[in-house]
């Protein structure tokens, strides 16, 4: 019966764990789906900047030329 309980105990131990670790596996996946939103929001931004910076560029150029 001792060994019984003991295999029991560590079955309970297993199945603790797995729970654990499906729940962890569950917030890493929510956690990465997150990062990827901001990646994407971050990537957008710095398209919309590098757009705005060679806008200015090209008017300085034109104010550069137009001064010559």
């Amino acid at each position: 019966m001792d060994k019984l309980q003991a295999l029991e105990h560590k079955l309970d131990f297993l199945i603790q764990q797995c729970q654990q670790l499906a729940a962890d596996n569950h917030a890493l996946r929510a956690q990465e789906s997150e990062w990827q939103r901001e990646r994407q929001r971050l990537i957008k931004n710095n398209e919309v900047a590098r757009s705005r910076v060679e806008t200015m560029i090209s008017r300085l150029k034109g104010l550069s030329q137009e001064t010559s």
